[in-house]
Order: C-alpha cells, then structure tokens, then sequence
C-alpha cells in the first residue's frame, strides 16, 4: 500500500514536471491566444479540451495494453510513433499559420490589389465594407480551426512517462491504483497547463504589440514551427 501511495506521489510529480518542461504544452496556447485575440475564457478552455484529449489518448493506450498483456516495450515504441506524429503536426500547423501571417500582412497593406486606387470612390467603399464582413467571417471560421488543429495535435501528443506508471499497479492487480495513478497524472498535468497558460495569458496582455500588430500572426506562426522543430531534431 506504501508503495501506491509513493507512486500517487509520483504521478503528480511527473504531470507537473512533464508540462513544465515540454513548451509545446503551452506556448501555442499563449502565442495563438495574442495572437488571434481570444478572451481569457476561451484560451482556457482550449487548453483545457487539449490537454484532455492529450492525457487521455495515452490513458486509453495504456489500458488497452494492460488488458491485452502488450509488452512495456511495445507501449513504449508506440507512444514514441505517435510523439512522431504529433511532432511533425506541431511543425506543419506552425509553417502553415507562419504562411497565413504572411499573406494576411500583404493583404492587409495593399499587396493583392496594387490598382485598387484606381476605382471609384463608391466602389472601394463597398469593397471595403465587404472586405470587412467577410474577414469578420474568415476569422471566426479560421479560429474553429485553429482550436480543432490545437485538440488534434494534442491526441497525437503522448505522454510517455505515463506507461510505465501504469504498469507497477497492473503488476499488482491494483485496478483502483491503475486508475488512481491515472486519474492524478491527468489532473496534474492539466492544471499545470492552466496555470502557465494563465499566467501566460496574463503577460502576454502588458506587451504593448500595437504597433508591431500586424507582425502578430508572423511570429505566433514561427514560434509553433520552432516548436515542432525541437522535437523533431533538437530532442524536446
């Protein structure tokens, strides 16, 4: 019994440890959340879905192979292939929203329409006033992606110390330490993605960005691109 309750302890340990550790549980939250302007609430509550679905996708593995008698090694390799995966998704989003920035800033200083000066007064007026609902539009639909993207990559991402945890209560036929060690590394991990991310949150709203606003989505893009290139090359 001694040796589940160190283990418990453990496992709070490594959800707090593991998150501070890994920025990519939080950076893309703080940085997209500047970026895309969104309010305090629903930056928490995307990070609160991503982190769900995060532990719980290594949680669900981990029961399978309990239950299926699959090798630790097996578990392992497996939550090392979906780290892969998540890593490459982090890397892709990051280039894809870096593009987006920069086309929004052509957009945004008269790259796409060099002549548009050209037009009567009442056109460029309607242009404008229809430029500006749409883009309304585009943001909304671009910030639902945005989020899915988030809640995807975070499925993808593994928590890889979590597995052997698991198998020390198995190994006892613990089913209620099974999921008590699950149950406290889940919790630790998501608060601990809260709490920075707020924190984050908070920081990120004393920069004054106004006049490098435009640059805004540039940089969110870069700094989640650089991300997945830590994982994937630089070992993160």
């Amino acid at each position: 019994m001694k040796e589940l309750y160190l283990l418990y302890g453990t496992a709070a340990s490594l959800g707090f440890f593991h998150t501070i550790l890994g920025p990519d549980h939080y950076v893309p939250f703080i940085v997209l959340s500047k970026a895309r302007n969104w309010s305090r609430s629903k930056t928490l509550w995307i990070t609160f879905i991503s982190g769900l679905g995060h532990v719980s996708s290594s949680v669900l593995l981990g029961f399978v192979g309990i239950a299926l008698g699959i090798s630790i090694h097996k578990l392992e390799s497996l939550e090392a292939f979906r780290g892969n995966i998540a890593g490459w998704m982090l890397l892709v989003f990051g280039l894809i929203y870096f593009f987006y920035g920069i086309f929004r800033y052509m957009k945004k200083n008269g790259h796409s329409h060099p002549f548009r000066f050209l037009l009567p007064e009442k056109i460029r007026k309607a242009q404008h006033i229809h430029a500006d609902s749409g883009e309304s539009i585009k943001k909304s639909n671009k910030a639902g992606i945005t989020s899915w993207m988030l809640f995807l990559i975070f499925v993808f991402g593994p928590c890889e110390v979590l597995i052997p945890m698991l198998i020390f209560p198995a190994a006892q036929h613990s089913t209620i330490g099974i999921v008590m060690v699950a149950v406290i590394f889940g919790l630790a991990t998501i608060l601990t993605m809260l709490g920075v991310v707020y924190l984050g949150y908070k920081g990120s709203k004393q920069l004054k960005l106004k006049q490098k606003s435009e640059y805004i989505h540039i940089a969110a893009g870069f700094v989640i691109a650089f991300l997945g290139v830590s994982i994937q090359f630089l070992g993160w």
